[in-house]
């Protein structure tokens, strides 16, 4: 896949003379909207002097959120791995995360809980310099383009306020950074200082991070003292409504005969029912706490991976209905052992056995899928490691 997004990005800058003096001219064409936004010259100038385009466009459309199964999604984000480490950082940073908690009203797990969804605890930030991702996705074809040019302008303006080293300004290729991944806008709206150094720093300031990530969540609607939801088992055929905005009184669930999967009482703020894969999987009632998570990323995979890391955290266990699925998703460590395979089966990955499903592990998968007789997708789930493993 990444070849072919590589492919994709050469021919669209096939004409490179041409397509880059367009991509210059778009570039400095955005000098007065950002002076106009408190952008010095200078700062314009020294942190667009040399800006190409690099490879952003080719992920628009390839979001994990809305791309991956459900239970691979899950599978890979909360991990006994990712709890153990999220317990870890508890323990390490109580300090900051207790007052982040006593600020905003938003408990300690569910902070947590943004953290290791969305950079593994600081692990994972991202490599791609913010500005060169943004003017690429400002300064090239797309659907949202207005929506780019705006946070470029407001990274812009994060560089002008002092608050990033522009050398240190790199994330995900769509321009989110820090800790919690904030993009340059929520940044300017929500960033704290928690730590009181006078900068509003989330990739350097764990106290500034996770203080800016439950202010984002209060702002949103978090309702301090209240559940995100719970699981729920529904009775045999139901055919009752069901939807995260449609919510009821829990004595409305009730009396539908919903039950709460851990078997205690329906109890709580008025919540609607999820069915992330349909009536045959896992069932949840969501409050909306459910929706101040949704806000982060408005993908319900990713506000449920959130919510159900949280409760990992508080000491709960996995989910109990299983997912509607004869081939579960990975762990990490299960999609570490795929790689580790498939090298010693002569595979070349780079000598990487990282988990990430990159696209030689995609391919390596598909060759011995085809190879082994398997249906032929380049998805690592538990038959593909079952094979591997010679069962």
């Amino acid at each position: 896949m990444k070849l072919v997004r590589g492919l994709a990005l050469l021919a669209f800058f096939a004409a490179s003379a041409p397509a880059l003096a367009d991509f210059d001219a778009c570039v400095a064409g955005l000098r007065g909207r950002a002076q106009a936004a408190g952008v010095s010259p200078e700062t314009f100038a020294q942190t667009t002097q040399g800006l190409t385009p690099n490879d952003a466009l080719s992920f628009l459309a390839h979001q994990p959120e809305f791309t991956t199964p459900i239970w691979d999604y899950i599978a890979g984000l909360v991990d006994e791995e990712r709890v153990a480490d999220g317990a870890a950082a508890m323990r390490r940073y109580s300090a900051e995360l207790n007052a982040a908690a006593q600020r905003f009203g938003v408990d300690v797990e569910t902070i947590v809980g943004v953290w290791g969804v969305e950079s593994n605890f600081g692990k994972g930030f991202g490599w791609r310099p913010i500005l060169q991702s943004l003017a690429t996705l400002t300064c090239t074809p797309n659907r949202r383009q207005d929506f780019f040019r705006d946070e470029f302008i407001a990274a812009l303006r994060i560089v002008e306020a002092g608050d990033v080293d522009p050398a240190e300004f790199k994330g995900s290729w769509a321009g989110a950074f820090g800790h919690t991944q904030f993009m340059p806008t929520t940044f300017l709206r929500m960033g704290v200082d928690m730590d009181g150094d006078g900068r509003r720093d989330i990739i350097g300031s764990v106290a500034d991070a996770v203080g800016s990530t439950a202010n984002f969540l209060r702002k949103h609607g978090w309702v301090p003292g209240d559940v995100w939801g719970f699981e729920v088992i529904l009775p045999d055929n139901y055919n009752g409504p069901s939807g995260r905005k449609a919510k009821q009184p829990m004595s409305a669930w009730a009396a539908r005969g919903i039950k709460r999967a851990d078997g205690e009482a329906m109890e709580g703020s008025a919540a609607g029912l999820l069915l992330p894969a349909g009536r045959n999987g896992p069932a949840f009632l969501v409050t909306r706490n459910f929706e101040a998570l949704f806000s982060y990323n408005n993908a319900e995979s990713y506000a449920l991976a959130i919510a159900h890391l949280s409760d990992r955290l508080r000491g709960q266990g996995p989910f109990v209905t299983a997912w509607p699925t004869d081939d579960p998703g990975l762990s990490r460590e299960g999609r570490r052992e795929v790689q580790t395979r498939l090298m010693r089966l002569g595979y070349d990955l780079d000598g990487k056995a990282d988990g990430v499903m990159g696209t030689k592990t995609r391919a390596a998968i598909a060759d011995y899928q085809t190879r082994a007789g398997m249906e032929r997708n380049g998805r690592a789930g538990r038959k593909l490691l079952d094979a591997l493993r010679g069962r």
